[in-house]
């Protein structure tokens, strides 16, 4: 973890300082190196939040483009369970970076916890996963005129399949500075609909202080959704239509064919 209290002041990890967690106010020792990122860790290397995954620079990253007060927040819901979310915006919005496998029983898990969850995943993690995502991009098909929303299938994406069924936001990081893509609507053998983000748009609508910026993307969560729902139910109904179609066709030239054997 990035902050510890140190005499009572959320303090980040220097050597040779020992700290207070902050969710179970257990001692931490810092830990700083070379190779991974400076953080705090638990004596023997207990962990008080069995969600909590090692962090890379990647994750700070994400993070500091927030507040430090919103990072790390220690949340608890009304059973007294706490978890330390990685950003907590001040319109309740909690933010997951994600960049390890993470099962689908400990997403399913967060996603109950959290009732306003944004998970930002690392689609850099395996080699193929941009590749994959890509290719299934290029197959799919724009579904609007004005609104970059494409519909895909998830082909060969294992990235697309882990992330199905997930009822949070989920925006797939591909690295870069300008755009993020956001997964809308999510099935396990697809289809699913994605849209390119601007990643710093992304970062000041959750900074902005009006609630009227939080609203309009929250607008935009319902908008984009209502889109590609009554888009699949068009083109669900559209393929009932062409199979009816084809089974008549095919019942006919059937009976057609049946008749010709009778007059012979």
């Amino acid at each position: 973890m990035k902050y510890a209290f140190v005499n009572g002041q959320r303090s980040e990890a220097q050597p040779n300082r020992t700290g207070e967690c902050p969710c179970c106010g257990g001692s931490v020792i810092a830990k700083c190196g070379e190779i991974r990122v400076n953080h705090w860790a638990h004596r023997r290397g207990q962990n008080c939040d069995y969600w909590w995954e090692r962090e890379t620079e990647w994750h700070r990253n994400w993070k500091d483009s927030f507040p430090t007060h919103w990072q790390e927040f220690v949340h608890r819901d009304e059973n007294g369970e706490r978890h330390i979310a990685d950003v907590k915006t001040d319109h309740d919005w909690v933010i997951e970076f994600q960049h390890s496998y993470l099962k689908p029983e400990e997403r399913e898990s967060r996603d109950a916890f959290y009732s306003k969850l944004i998970w930002v995943v690392d689609g850099t993690r395996r080699k193929r996963d941009v590749e994959h995502f890509h290719a299934a991009l290029n197959k799919g098909i724009a579904i609007h005129r004005s609104v970059p929303v494409r519909r895909i299938l998830p082909g060969r994406s294992a990235l697309l399949r882990e992330w199905a069924n997930s009822p949070s936001q989920v925006f797939l990081d591909f690295g870069g500075q300008s755009v993020v893509w956001w997964l809308l609507a999510k099935r396990q053998e697809g289809p699913f609909y994605v849209t390119p983000f601007s990643r710093p748009e992304f970062i000041q609508i959750h900074l902005g202080a009006s609630e009227e910026a939080i609203s309009e993307f929250e607008k935009l969560v319902a908008d984009l959704r209502s889109l590609a729902s009554n888009y699949e139910a068009q083109f669900q109904l559209q393929v009932q239509r062409v199979r009816s179609k084809t089974t008549a066709n095919g019942f006919q030239q059937y009976l057609a064919r049946k008749s010709a054997r009778r007059r012979l």
